[in-house]
């Protein structure tokens, strides 16, 4: 890893520096900023006995190339210092997968917080409960009691801190005390505050994952997943990503390394927007209560306070009680805000939903309809005008 002048830096470098100098090397790309993108599979090697001893920098395209390397040393910079390895993987599902399938055996336990990323509870009870693996849910809000939990064979512990639909906040620190004196290993969704605002890894955490199709990628044009991790885990990790044959397309991993330069600049109007948004909406006679731990009302705000240092554009409002319908028509209404399952890109979305139907370990009753809300780069003000118009539809259509 190099910086675009290949100097030392006198002092520590703050993480938005980082994340523009880190990973490039202008000498090396013939002085040009942003490296190539390197599409290949075979990697020549000059003689037989470098051909026999696997000797070179680069051996074939799914292990690495340039390209994906200076994203990597990028994320590693971002993750700090407790980070020694980061894999890359075709989307955040895959990464959690892979994660999951690499420090797991058959006949192992493991604890999953119960307000994980839905496709994560459908690996959970689907391929990994056919390999013989059992999951038990707990309560996100559990801290240290989750040592009742523990069972011989228990050898992970896997968070999402926030959920990213209900926005429970685990206290990731005392559930990992627990963990590693259990010889168990610690495994966080960090997608939603990324490394930039939340370094798990320094948190107790020993694997730290991210869906980069959302804040890292930024633009809703990429699938892709990263998978950073500690040295007790990082071993088991690229063990995995080598076995799997796990590996992203280098189009994808040059537009991820194109978002994280901007990251720490779009994420921080996604917070200062984000938060606006949420207090202007707790104010409105239609919202119940705003799901968002950056609120100083928020049952999480403690623990956020204490381990983060901003959130992103994603959180949740409760709805007063109105039919769905009425739910409907405002979102039908809204020209601002897009319906799609996704978040983290440059656009406002909403959408309804309810984890009451899948949730084991604790009831979900928010006393109201929920939508979730990504807020994007748009001006506030439009915005507000935006759901303002979406709140008359509600109420003429109550």
């Amino acid at each position: 890893m190099t910086s675009s002048d290949n100097s030392t830096p006198s002092r520590p470098q703050h993480a938005a520096t980082r994340l523009v100098t880190a990973g490039r090397d202008t000498k090396a790309q013939k002085g040009f900023v942003n490296p190539p993108v390197f599409h290949g599979s075979t990697v020549l090697y000059p003689t037989a006995e470098d051909l026999h001893a696997h000797r070179g920098e680069f051996t074939y395209g799914r292990h690495g190339t340039p390209t994906t390397r200076a994203l990597q040393d990028v994320l590693m910079a971002l993750e700090g210092p407790q980070c020694v390895g980061v894999g890359l993987a075709p989307s955040g599902l895959a990464a959690i997968s892979t994660t999951l399938l690499a420090v797991l055996k058959a006949g192992d336990h493991l604890l999953v917080c119960d307000n994980v990323y839905r496709p994560t509870r459908n690996f959970c009870n689907g391929m990994l409960a056919r390999y013989g693996i059992e999951t038990t849910y707990f309560d996100p809000l559990v801290g240290g009691g989750i040592e009742a939990l523990f069972r011989p064979d228990t050898r992970a512990v896997l968070v999402e801190a926030p959920g990213s639909q209900s926005f429970e906040m685990p206290d990731v620190r005392a559930i990992a005390a627990v963990a590693h004196a259990r010889s168990a290993l610690v495994i966080d969704d960090n997608t939603w505050a990324t490394p930039l605002y939340h370094r798990s890894l320094e948190q107790g955490v020993d694997i730290s994952m991210q869906a980069a199709t959302k804040y890292i990628g930024g633009h809703s044009d990429i699938m892709f997943g990263t998978i950073s991790a500690n040295a007790a885990a990082w071993p088991l990790v690229s063990e995995a990503i080598r076995l799997l044959g796990v590996c992203a397309g280098p189009d994808d991993v040059y537009l991820a390394l194109r978002g994280v330069r901007t990251l720490s600049t779009r994420l921080a109007q996604h917070y200062r927007s984000g938060l606006e948004m949420a207090r202007w909406l707790a104010a409105r006679p239609e919202v119940e209560r705003v799901l968002h731990p950056a609120l100083e009302t928020d049952p999480g705000h403690a623990i956020w306070k204490r381990d983060f240092t901003g959130a992103s554009g994603l959180f949740s409002i409760v709805l007063k009680p109105v039919p769905q319908q009425a739910v409907n028509t405002m979102l039908n209404t809204l020209t601002l805000f897009g319906m799609g399952f996704s978040w983290g890109g440059f656009e406002s979305l909403a959408i309804p939903f309810d984890c009451n139907e899948y949730r084991t370990a604790t009831k979900w009753a928010p006393g109201g309809p929920t939508l979730r809300l990504h807020i994007g780069l748009e001006d506030v003000d439009d915005l507000k005008a935006d759901l303002e118009r979406g709140f008359a539809a509600l109420k003429a259509a109550a």
